[in-house]
């Protein structure tokens, strides 16, 4: 087959695997799971091979630091795959659930239930790791998925997709459910994208080029974020002591992470006592400020002066814009300009200062008084998470199991007919 028929063949595939997916039961999808974290455990030795395999081949191909950051198969990433199988396992399963049952005045029933979404392609940079996320999400809400890595993590791709065919064999499921495509030609992306009778929604994970690249192309619905400029405020009233390891967690713990912190606003009250403790803590460990007019004599050695294309990058790296503001009103102002819907965060000890920028800042994350990197589908709760919605429809923020379904109306009717 040519590459177009390739492509087909796998829609055609993932559609038949949906339908056998979505009747699945509760326990078939559970063992499949558990039967996966299993594997992942057994065959680590394979796994880090595979991954050896890839983390050569950047070598030699230059790939930047960040990209190999979250290319690598480390002992923590593999343990927390295997954790993130084991809690979406235990965790309950959306698919028939029945919401919101209300009676009419004629006496029928009208409810909404939840569904599977039925073919998922997810198209990913880098991240082996979220093969395994959008593979176990995909399974416990009853989708079949298309899951088209970077060229750069195929060896480690294709070893995760032999293990969760392995596991969904065991449980008796279809292994089509779960696909890979064979090929790292880049057509094969393009091609995808056409198959609107298959795929039902399409999932760019990955730089703000991939994303625009796919959303362009696609002939069915993209579930995207463009990219994660996520803002810290530290207000007036903010706890320093607290404020100095927020800062530095959100801006140093993963860098390269879409919900790491790219710029610390500060309020002009609090910025002579704040910054020199900011510079202190995080810039001896490699951290640069682009800093304003304002803050640049307050950080000393570690800062530079910002350029216009500063205010709003994503950096994705040990940098960090750093901006005075006269008041709440200005940073969310700034917000509002610069960010990008991702992850918003204020430091503050006034309760409502706190609450108006929760109500009032547009991200798919506010927070108040802790890090931005809680923007995280398993730190929030959901198990694990396939990618961070920043629009709206059809969902908005990281996307877990229940995000993967929708809802049908249902009806339950005693023989009523409309007059």
């Amino acid at each position: 087959m040519d590459l177009r028929e390739q492509m087909v063949d796998m829609g055609r595939r993932a559609k038949a695997a949906s339908r056998r997916l979505s009747a699945a039961s509760g326990k078939a999808k559970q063992d499949a799971l558990l039967i996966l974290a299993d594997l992942l455990e057994t065959e680590a030795p394979a796994i880090r091979e595979a991954n050896r395999l890839d983390l050569d081949e950047a070598a030699e191909n230059g790939l930047d630091k960040a990209r190999v950051q979250r290319l690598t198969i480390s002992d923590k990433v593999l343990k927390s795959m295997i954790q993130g199988c084991r809690e979406v396992a235990a965790m309950a399963d959306p698919v028939g659930e029945i919401e919101s049952m209300v009676k009419r005045p004629n006496g029928m029933l009208v409810g909404r239930m939840r569904v599977p979404l039925g073919v998922v392609a997810m198209i990913y940079e880098s991240r082996p790791n979220a093969t395994v996320d959008a593979g176990i999400l995909c399974l416990k809400a009853g989708n079949a998925v298309i899951l088209r890595g970077g060229s750069e993590a195929f060896h480690s791709n294709r070893c995760l997709a032999d293990l969760m065919h392995k596991a969904l064999e065991k449980a008796g499921l279809p292994s089509d459910a779960v696909q890979v495509p064979p090929t790292t030609d880049r057509e094969a992306v393009a091609e995808m994208l056409k198959l609107e009778e298959y795929i039902d929604v399409v999932i760019p994970r990955g730089g703000e080029g991939l994303i625009r690249a796919v959303t362009s192309q696609a002939t069915m619905p993209v579930l995207k974020h463009y990219k994660g400029v996520c803002q810290i405020f530290a207000d007036a009233s903010c706890d320093i002591d607290k404020a100095v390891p927020i800062i530095e967690n959100a801006k140093m713990q993963y860098p390269s992470g879409c919900n790491a912190a790219e710029c610390l606003l500060v309020h002009r009250d609090v910025a002579g006592r704040l910054l020199p403790r900011v510079a202190e803590a995080i810039g001896p460990k490699g951290v640069k400020f682009k800093a304003c007019p304002e803050s640049l004599p307050l950080l000393g050695a570690y800062a530079e002066p910002a350029a216009d294309e500063d205010w709003g990058c994503e950096f994705l790296d040990l940098i960090l814009a750093v901006k005075v503001v006269a008041d709440l009103d200005e940073a969310m102002d700034y917000i509002a300009e610069y960010g990008s819907n991702h992850t918003e965060a204020i430091l503050s000890e006034d309760y409502a200062n706190c609450m108006r920028f929760v109500r009032e800042v547009d991200a798919s994350l506010v927070v108040a008084n802790s890090t931005t990197r809680f923007n995280d589908g398993a730190q929030l709760g959901l198990g694990a998470e396939i990618g961070i919605s920043t629009s709206k429809l059809h969902a908005y923020g990281p996307m877990g199991i229940k995000e993967l379904t929708s809802a049908k109306f249902v009806l339950l009717g005693e023989g009523q007919i409309r007059e």
